[in-house]
Order: C-alpha cells, then sequence, then structure tokens
C-alpha cells in the first residue's frame, strides 16, 4: 500500500471533511432520495436522479478519503530543522523578476491549497525548491517561460 505524506493538520481537515460526508451529508442524500421516490414514476424523476447522482459522488468521495486516512504517514514539520528544504517547511521565495515575496508551506497531495500557500510535494515549484538552501536560485518552468526564484528564508513549524 502506497503511504502519502502528511502534516497533522491536512490529515485533520481530511478527517473532519470524512465525518461530514458520513453523518451530515450522506443522511442528507438518502432523505432526498427517498423524498423524491414518493413523486411517482422514478423515471422522469430529474429530483430523484439528481439525488442518486448526488449519491454517488459522496460515496466515491468517501471511499477516496477513507483509502488517504487510512494510508496517511503523518510527518511534523516542527521535529525538523536545518536550512535545506524538506517536506513540511515554510518557504520564502522573491520572484527575481517582479521582486514579489511568497511563503509557501510544502505538504502532501492531498492536502495543497494554493490559497492557502499549501503547495503540494508533486508541484513543479516544490519539486525545484527539495533539497535547496536559503540564498539558491531555482528556475521552475512556467505557460509564460523560466521563472526564477531566491530562497530567502527557510522554517520548519
Amino acid at each position: 500500500m502506497q503511504k502519502f505524506p502528511m502534516t497533522a493538520p491536512g490529515l485533520q481537515r481530511l478527517e473532519e471533511e470524512l465525518k461530514t460526508l458520513k453523518s451530515i451529508e450522506r443522511p442528507a442524500v438518502i432523505r432526498a432520495i427517498a423524498e423524491a421516490r414518493t413523486h411517482g414514476d422514478l423515471s422522469e424523476n430529474a429530483e430523484y436522479h439528481a439525488a442518486r447522482e448526488r449519491q454517488s459522488f459522496i460515496e466515491g468521495r468517501i471511499a477516496e478519503l477513507e483509502e488517504i486516512v487510512s494510508s496517511a504517514e503523518v510527518i511534523d514539520p516542527s521535529s525538523l530543522s536545518g536550512d535545506q528544504v524538506k517536506f513540511g517547511a515554510h518557504v520564502k521565495l522573491v520572484d527575481e523578476e517582479t521582486d514579489k515575496e511568497a511563503t509557501y508551506q510544502i505538504v502532501g497531495v492531498h492536502e495543497a491549497d494554493i490559497k492557502a500557500a499549501r503547495l503540494s510535494i508533486s508541484s513543479p515549484l516544490a519539486k525545484a525548491l527539495i533539497g535547496k538552501k536559503v540564498g539558491d536560485t531555482i528556475s521552475v518552468p512556467a505557460p509564460g517561460g523560466d521563472r526564477s526564484y531566491e530562497i530567502l528564508s527557510v522554517q520548519y513549524r
């Protein structure tokens, strides 16, 4: 079985989503299906088909989350140290073209959220950062051409 590296908060978010799907969403869609069945002919019942489709999505997501949660390998970034970029690191970068600074945490594939500055370990930027140190410059392929970044700091918290 493949193990997925993950931070503890990332695992907790997935477990909360799983709990919500099982305890709230699943019973709600079962009620919606039962309600739609009372409306008669199922072959032309749009509510019934929509509820069944929603049920299919929920059951699929539950199965996916159970697989991920059972295969999670929790890594505590606060137990790591050093100036080299590793999983869990908070990395502060500066875009060498625009001088714009950004800080990202390198996290597991299933907990990545670019809006929350959590960068997937499998993303091109994270792959370029792994193993590098403060002061290093990296080049990352982007749709508009390669982008260069300088690593300003690496923290484990």
